[in-house]
């Protein structure tokens, strides 16, 4: 319906235990209905909560593998026993 000044009129939240004229299997009905309505509510926050850890956790990991890299590069002690090595063949 709409409102004298041509809005829409907002839907009314009513409670099925004081509504009358509502049928037991009506309640039960709209009870399953509200009951579905908060699952699906919380499915939605609970998805966009495990995606942002989902992005936290893929930063952590990626950040651990690059810096494993860099200090693997940047570590020298195979060169000192390589050239320690090729001193060792020459005064042989």
């Amino acid at each position: 319906p709409r409102e004298p000044s041509g809005e829409a009129a907002f839907a009314r939240r009513i409670d099925p235990q004081q509504e009358p004229g509502l049928s037991p299997e009506q309640r039960r009905l709209m009870a399953r209905v509200e009951l579905a309505q908060r699952q699906r509510a919380l499915q939605r926050r609970l998805r966009s909560r495990n995606a942002l850890l989902a992005g936290v956790v893929g930063a952590v990991v990626v950040g651990i593998y690059g810096y494993t890299f860099y200090s693997v590069s940047q570590e020298r002690f195979l060169d000192d026993l390589e050239q320690e090595a090729e001193a060792a063949r020459a005064r042989a």
